[in-house]
């Protein structure tokens, strides 16, 4: 079981320095800790704010990493850059869950799976929050393919392996928004979706991480998702086909899950692809994740990478 942790949610940052000249007061440090205010969405104020802004407060903790946060120090920093919840020497792997909601499974036209489908990103494709851009990759670009897919993300806190369903969420920190974002074309071109979701940049992650303790029930955890601001994506942890204690058991056996491990649970129905009309991520578009219990809202907006030239030639 897990223990009541200290903090109801966790956020991995660079703090603001005042006194500096723009571009310089951004402190390259690393921090984690807990937004004194507990009810703002981290996310969004950060997205619509500006870095400095002296109302966003952050509870340092002694730690480095969410995985061992350790105590609060007692220190207040005002918020200068949000990070993903995780290094990307932290992440090791990124395992991914397709096809794991009900309405999704109709909207594809396609029965429901009788076990998980698994596909892994590389840690490569980890992304934090805005002002990191999702780029798209100039071998994507002509394609017109790029899409999204907004998904609850779970955070393996404790190394596991051979779990039984009924002791799987013990060895979980804790959950956080993210975007499996895809090149269909390339997707369906062939039978592993690695290449199609593992650019880099694939995976935006945050923007803080709610402990399992903070959560009295994980089917009630609501998941929503815009494209511009129009939500295109709306769903809850209750349409799952395969539940998170049911993902972590089958993921773990025969198969170490060390502590940091990404564990993607799949996207609910809305994606761009099947929509009608279609709709692909272009240029210039604002993508964001939003889940309830305090997680708040990873935003990005969508760049297309510029063609090099001296290739073309």
């Amino acid at each position: 079981m897990h223990s009541r942790t200290p903090y109801s949610r966790l956020v991995r940052f660079h703090p603001y320095i005042f006194g500096r000249l723009l571009g310089e007061d951004i402190s390259p440090e690393v921090k984690i800790g807990e937004p004194v205010d507990p009810t703002i969405d981290i996310g969004q104020v950060m997205y619509q704010g500006f870095p400095g802004d002296p109302t966003i407060k952050i509870n340092v903790y002694s730690g480095s990493s969410i995985l061992s946060p350790g105590q609060p120090t007692g220190e207040q920093l005002t918020l200068g850059q949000l990070l993903a919840p995780l290094s990307q020497s932290e992440v090791g792997t990124i395992r991914c869950i397709g096809l794991n909601y009900v309405e999704h499974a109709k909207e594809a036209g396609l029965d429901l799976p009788t076990v998980p489908t698994l596909f892994m990103k590389p840690a490569t494709a980890l992304a934090g929050p805005c002002p990191q851009p999702t780029i798209i990759p100039r071998s994507f670009v002509a394609d017109d393919a790029a899409d999204w897919e907004a998904e609850v993300a779970v955070i393996i806190g404790q190394s596991c392996k051979n779990v039984p369903e009924s002791q799987a969420l013990d060895y979980v920190l804790g959950i956080t928004a993210a975007n499996d974002v895809s090149s269909r074309k390339a997707q369906f071109a062939q039978s592993q979706w690695s290449y199609s979701k593992g650019f880099d940049g694939a995976c935006p992650l945050g923007p803080a991480v709610v402990p399992l303790t903070a959560i009295d029930e994980l089917s009630t955890v609501k998941i929503q998702a815009k494209l511009n601001g129009s939500v295109v994506q709306q769903s809850g942890l209750d349409d799952l086909i395969f539940g998170i204690p049911k993902i972590v058991s089958f993921l773990s056996q025969g198969t170490t899950l060390p502590a940091g491990t990404v564990i993607l649970t799949g996207t609910p129905a809305g994606v761009g692809w099947t929509a009608k009309p279609r709709r692909t991520l272009q240029h210039g578009d604002v993508f964001s994740v939003t889940l309830s219990h305090g997680v708040g809202s990873l935003i990005n907006e969508i760049q297309h990478e510029e063609p090099d030239e001296e290739l073309d030639e």
